[in-house]
């Protein structure tokens, strides 16, 4: 039984396809299995990142690549934002620590890559002008929350048949004009943007709401319910044009008498 089982296990090993890789230095060597690296010694590096320090537990027969997912974790930062640096050079992914001379407690260098440094920070810059024209909306939207009451304080005066001066609908226009402008001066992407347009509707709609009862408030029975309704009688001309003015009675021609004239 255990002849057996030996010869499959060595047909086993000769069907099994040989991948092969090819080491820094030329040399061409058989793939290791991910379980390999894992199964093998492990080696404490002290990797250095800005003010930064940590210590990182990898398998000796790992690479560069396999390093930076570890770090990934530990930094924040993606694999292919990081650049690798041992003995003042830099390192591919596909590099073997061991083959570098990486050791243990040798020291590798990490830096954030200059392309997605910069990326990062253009984010960040945007980002707080998306946050900088928020607060001026929001700024904007307590100016109008504060006149909008007084808008529907006139607005109760006039449908309640209180006069109300020309002067108090000018000024209020006005403050609610100086709020567009400020609204107008707002620069804004995304959201911020949406929100300053609500705003801007907003505020157009309590101009629009002045105007009304500016007109209201100066000819109070134009829109009344109890307003004298007056009818005019209209004399109709063969042209089919009416006139304003009441027809005039026509004098008959005819005579009209009492004495009657019997035929046969």
């Amino acid at each position: 039984m255990k002849r057996a089982t030996s010869k499959s296990v060595l047909s086993n090993e000769f069907d099994r396809e040989i991948d092969w890789e090819l080491r820094p230095g030329g040399m061409l060597v058989q793939k290791r299995d991910a379980g390999d690296a894992s199964s093998g010694p492990m080696i404490k590096i002290k990797i250095s990142h800005g003010s930064y320090h940590h210590d990182i537990t990898v398998p000796a027969q790992s690479t560069f690549g396999d390093l930076k997912r570890v770090l990934a974790q530990e930094t924040g930062l993606e694999p292919k934002e990081q650049r690798l640096l041992f003995r003042g050079k830099e390192k591919e992914d596909e590099e073997c620590l061991h083959m570098a001379g990486v050791k243990d407690m040798s020291k590798v260098i990490l830096l954030e890559d200059p392309a997605s440094k910069e990326r990062k920070l253009k984010e960040m810059q945007k980002n707080q002008c998306i946050l900088k024209a928020y607060d001026a909306v929001a700024k904007v939207r307590a100016e109008v929350d504060k006149l909008s009451d007084k808008v529907i304080t006139l607005e109760a005066n006039v449908h309640g048949g209180i006069k109300v001066t020309n002067k108090e609908f000018v000024v209020l226009t006005e403050l609610l004009m100086l709020q567009l402008l400020k609204l107008d001066s707002i620069e804004a992407d995304g959201e911020a943007k949406v929100q300053r347009r609500i705003e801007v509707r907003r505020v157009q709609s309590f101009v629009d709401t002045l105007d009304n009862l500016k007109a209201r408030n100066s000819n109070p029975f134009s829109n009344s319910k109890n307003v004298v309704s007056v009818t005019t009688k209209w004399e109709m001309f063969e042209s089919g044009v009416g006139s304003l003015y009441a027809p005039t009675p026509l004098q008959s021609s005819t005579k009209i008498t009492q004495d009657w004239e019997v035929f046969d």
